[in-house]
């Protein structure tokens, strides 16, 4: 089972017009680096093959450079190279206000974005995701923020991460274009999405997956022969293992390529802030899963064979 995906695929973000690779990285922990070192990250991410880069106003939190940091960093990289914009396709999440904790007024969501602009510093954002559903948000408000930003050229793409199928559909009955991408937290360990819905909606409205955690939170990264302490993570890191000694790649590689096969082309994005472990990343692309082994590893994330 082949994806025949390689760094010059380009995946359709929706109809939105934008597509990227197969792979993208994500930014979590981005923030906190010094200029040479997230330049270093920044590179590793492109040697890959990565196009698109997920951050969020949020990222950052937490650290010594507090909410915003993330994006404030990439900022800065951007003004040290702005060449580099070009080979980004730039995304970012709103709507995690702590203490409250969400916020996707229309109000909040439009001003959000134009302060995560302002750390960025460029003129428009790719894809403009909310983070987490705020349940006390009418989905028309999110629907408002969206097409306005849009409209006044701020965003090109928009997206929701964490959402369920349901408040996904609600949300598009409001929006006057199609909604380009949905982000759960999709991986070996994560399988929830398979079952939940979540992917179906996808598949049915054509909306592209980014896949968040997509090596379980790290839990799949255990060095090979050594026990995580969880009989379901072991079993999962061994399934893993059999494929990866076949394909000559690292074990997160095959990770990555068994998210990669579900039908949606889900993009993961990977974590890793260390360039090494991203560039390995690129191992994806010459994994050759059988109908077989994914299932196999699908059942040991089940802890029972498939019904």
């Amino acid at each position: 089972m082949n994806t025949g995906f390689t760094a010059t695929t380009r995946i359709p973000l929706g109809t939105s017009g934008i597509g990227v690779a197969p792979l993208g990285w994500g930014m979590w922990r981005f923030a906190g680096a010094d200029l040479a070192t997230a330049r270093a990250r920044v590179d590793a991410a492109l040697e890959c093959g990565c196009t698109l880069f997920d951050t969020a106003d949020v990222y950052g939190l937490g650290g010594s450079t507090g909410f915003g940091g993330a994006e404030a960093l990439l900022g800065e990289v951007l003004r040290a190279e702005p060449a580099l914009r070009e080979r980004m396709v730039i995304a970012t999440k709103a709507g995690i206000t702590p203490p409250i904790p969400y916020n996707s007024t229309t109000a909040y969501l439009v001003a959000a974005c134009e302060a995560s602009l302002r750390r960025l510093g460029v003129d428009c954002i790719d894809l403009f995701q909310i983070h987490r559903p705020d349940l006390l948000a009418h989905p028309g408000e999110v629907a408002a923020a969206f097409d306005r930003l849009r409209t006044a050229g701020k965003i090109r793409a928009a997206g929701v991460s964490n959402y369920s199928a349901l408040q996904i559909d609600s949300l598009c009955a409001h929006l006057p274009f199609e909604l380009a991408t949905l982000q759960p937290e999709f991986s070996p360990l994560a399988i929830e999405p398979l079952t939940d819905g979540v992917l179906d909606v996808a598949l049915r409205r054509g909306i592209a997956v980014l896949a968040w955690s997509p090596l379980g939170q790290g839990r799949l990264g255990t060095a090979s022969g050594r026990s995580s302490g969880d009989a379901r993570v072991d079993a999962v890191n061994t399934a893993l293992d059999a494929v990866a000694e076949r394909a000559g790649v690292a074990r997160a590689a095959v990770a990555y390529a068994w998210i990669m096969a579900h039908p949606t082309r889900a993009i993961p994005l990977v974590g890793s802030q260390k360039p090494d472990r991203i560039r390995e990343a690129a191992g994806a692309y010459g994994v050759e899963l059988t109908r077989e082994e994914w299932y196999r590893i699908l059942a040991a994330s089940r802890g029972a064979p498939m019904p």
